[in-house]
C-alpha cells in the first residue's frame, strides 16, 4: 500500500513563507509526476503546482513567482516553498502522487492534507 504523509503546514502572517514537506512510502516501482492541491473552505480543490519525474514544472497562476516545487526522487519526497503568503493563500494543502506498483500499475495516491493559515 502506498502512502503520502504531508507536513510543514501551519499559522503564518501575512508576507511570510512556509516549506511544505510530502513523502511517499510503501512498496512501489516508481513515482512519475507529483504535486499539490489546496482547498480553501467553500471552495473546490486547485491546483498549485506539479512536477515531473525529470524535474519539469507547472504552476497555478496564483502560484507563479512566489511558490517553487521540487523533489527529491531518492527520498519520494515533493517540497512546496512558499514565500509572500497571504490570506487568499489559506487552504488545506493536499499532495499527490502518480505512483506506479509492480504488476498493479500507475495509479494516483493523495495524501491527508496539512493545514496552511495565513493572518493577516
Amino acid at each position: 500500500q502506498v502512502q503520502l504523509v504531508e507536513s510543514g503546514g501551519g499559522l503564518v502572517q501575512s508576507g511570510g513563507s512556509l516549506r511544505l514537506s510530502c513523502t511517499a512510502s510503501g512498496r512501489f516501482f516508481t513515482i512519475n509526476a507529483m504535486g499539490w492541491y489546496r482547498q480553501a473552505p467553500g471552495k473546490q480543490r486547485e491546483l498549485v503546482a506539479t512536477i515531473t519525474r525529470s524535474g519539469s514544472t507547472n504552476y497555478a497562476d496564483t502560484a507563479k513567482g512566489r511558490f517553487t516545487i521540487s523533489r527529491d526522487n531518492a527520498k519520494n519526497t515533493v517540497y512546496l516553498q512558499m514565500n509572500s503568503l497571504n490570506s487568499e493563500d489559506t487552504a488545506v494543502y493536499y499532495c499527490n502522487a502518480n505512483v506506479v506498483v509492480r504488476y498493479i500499475g500507475e495509479d494516483v495516491y493523495w495524501g491527508q492534507g496539512t493545514q496552511v493559515t495565513v493572518s493577516s
